[in-house]
């Protein structure tokens, strides 16, 4: 089956609009999709779940920082309007905002023409979730960069002048506030992370619920190992593949996976 719990749109750092996405989703033929936006629920409010296609599952992709990662937490199958969770995305909304904030300034200083109105307008709506991606589109539209890549490149990644440091909540905390919401809590892309077992361990102590096993860049031999991670401690494996834009997501939507390997998954969502 063809599925994808791991999606984006431009309510956070995807170029696609909410609707656009879903007919990305039934073009592919895939049978059951989240959006999970980081930090922000917008999408859903141009998002009915009426799709004759497929089903559509309440998701988020919450960013968390923790021992020299960025981890990323997924929730599922929770309440859109849930207050433990517009909590949660609160707290790491003012972050994206302070941090967009402090790297219009350092760009400032060293003569660049870009302000944060430049960055947010980027973003579209007030309820778009702020990131890098904003600022580097701010910079080419204003000619300062040819292109996304190259502004990054430039000026965002780590010893350039733009780059400021995530500080965002910790990821035991995500899994708690999605738990509280009566969502399935699911580390994202564990292959990203350094140290990835001992970081599965302590969120299953915080009430972790799956991991994301099925993953584009994770090769075989890594799906094998999270599949005996989730076998380990008990988790339900999920399949996304974090859809961002076609020109850097060339596989586009959808995951090919067997029923049985998302199963446990889909009987706590559906």
């Amino acid at each position: 089956m063809i599925v994808d719990f791991h999606s984006h749109t431009s309510a956070s750092d995807g170029t696609l609009e909410p609707a656009q996405l879903a007919v990305a989703m039934r073009d592919r033929g895939v049978e059951i999709f989240s959006v999970t936006d980081h930090d922000s629920l917008a999408a859903y409010d141009q998002l009915d779940g009426a799709f004759q296609f497929a089903k559509l599952v309440v998701g988020v992709e919450i960013n968390s920082t923790y021992r020299g990662n960025e981890v990323h937490v997924l929730g599922y199958g929770f309440p859109a309007d849930s207050p433990p969770v517009h909590e949660l995305l609160e707290a790491n909304r003012r972050e994206r905002e302070a941090r967009a904030q402090r790297m219009v300034e350092q760009l400032q200083r060293i003569g660049l023409e870009i302000t944060p109105a430049n960055v947010r307008a980027e973003a579209g709506s007030a309820e778009s979730a702020l990131g890098r991606p904003h600022v580097a589109k701010a910079l080419v539209r204003a000619g300062i960069a040819p292109d996304v890549e190259s502004a990054f490149r430039q000026y965002l990644v780590r010893g350039k002048p733009g780059y400021v440091p995530q500080l965002y909540i910790r990821p035991q905390d995500a899994v708690r506030a999605i738990a509280r919401a009566g969502g399935v809590p699911v580390l994202a892309h564990p292959g990203r992370l350094d140290d990835d077992r001992d970081i599965v361990e302590e969120l299953v102590a915080a009430g972790l619920v799956g991991i994301e096993v099925f993953y584009p860049t994770h090769q075989p031999a890594q799906v094998a190992r999270y599949r005996r991670i989730a076998a380990d401690y008990g988790l339900v494996m999920t399949a996304g593949s974090d859809f961002h834009d076609i020109r850097w997501n060339a596989r586009g939507v959808g995951m090919d996976v067997e029923r049985q390997d998302v199963t446990a998954f889909l009987d706590l969502v559906l």
